[in-house]
């Protein structure tokens, strides 16, 4: 069957893989790591919700987000330091860009071994290289809750961390369902990943924050995977608090 107006329009230029999570809410499941990234609109701009491993996939975020929701990308949330969420976010440019308080200074000192973990993990050199020269700083720092108004609509930025890494920021969505973007304090498609800047003993906790965000009803949009709710994401911290019980030790990361 042929496609029509819309949709064929979606599926040729590829916005069609986003994937609508509430009225004005959309996210998409990135391609080689799986890394998620939203975006909220709203009246007078949009909010996206990290930004991909390349300048090259940041770059198709924004063209595809200012497609999809008729809006420029005037706000960034960065949700934690790691190359697969962080390594786009100089392809908007003008955006404000805000990260959990601290993250500033980890990728003022640390954008060589963000460009070197990237490489590893399979980007190009010369991607790697290109994204981390320009690597964007966050303008903006949350140290506790800060919220945005976007016109029209407001969404809150929460520091949840430490857990997964010591700058854990969650975006709390309000609405009808209200939605949650973890980050990778969350993961659907495998085991959460704890690398060495991991705060194993701090990441039940996390996730209990997490839970009294969104609370019963919410949509919880994890760093990899499908959406899931939050019977889903108190087994994962059931999970978490066992496997720290006993140490720190786990699956090597994945970004």
């Amino acid at each position: 069957m042929q496609a029509h107006g819309e949709e064929a329009r979606h599926r040729r230029d590829g916005t069609g893989r986003w994937e609508r999570v509430a009225p004005g809410v959309l996210r998409r499941r990135l391609p080689e790591w799986d890394a998620t990234v939203g975006a909220v609109s709203g009246d007078e701009g949009a909010l996206v919700i990290d930004t991909g491993a390349s300048l090259r996939e940041g770059a198709e975020i924004r063209a595809d987000v200012q497609a999809l929701l008729g809006r420029r990308v005037t706000r960034i949330a960065l949700t934690h330091p790691h190359f697969d969420h962080v390594l786009g976010a100089a392809a908007f440019a003008g955006a404000q860009v805000y990260g959990a308080v601290g993250v500033d200074e980890l990728l003022t000192r640390g954008a060589e071994s963000i460009r070197d973990d990237a490489v590893a993990h399979g980007l190009l050199e010369d991607e790697a290289a290109e994204a981390a020269d320009v690597l964007v700083r966050p303008h903006h720092l949350v140290t506790g809750e800060m919220a945005l108004a976007l016109g029209g609509r407001e969404v809150v930025l929460v520091n949840v961390g430490p857990g997964h890494t010591a700058h854990d920021l969650a975006v709390l969505v309000p609405g009808s369902p209200d939605v949650v973007f973890c980050g990778d304090l969350v993961e659907e498609s495998g085991d959460p990943q704890a690398g060495p800047d991991a705060h194993g003993a701090n990441w039940p906790q996390a996730l209990d924050r997490l839970l009294a965000l969104g609370g019963e009803d919410a949509v919880y949009v994890p760093g990899h995977g499908a959406l899931v709710d939050a019977a889903f994401v108190r087994a994962q911290r059931d999970v978490l608090a066992r496997r720290f019980e006993t140490g720190p030790d786990g699956p090597p990361f994945r970004p």
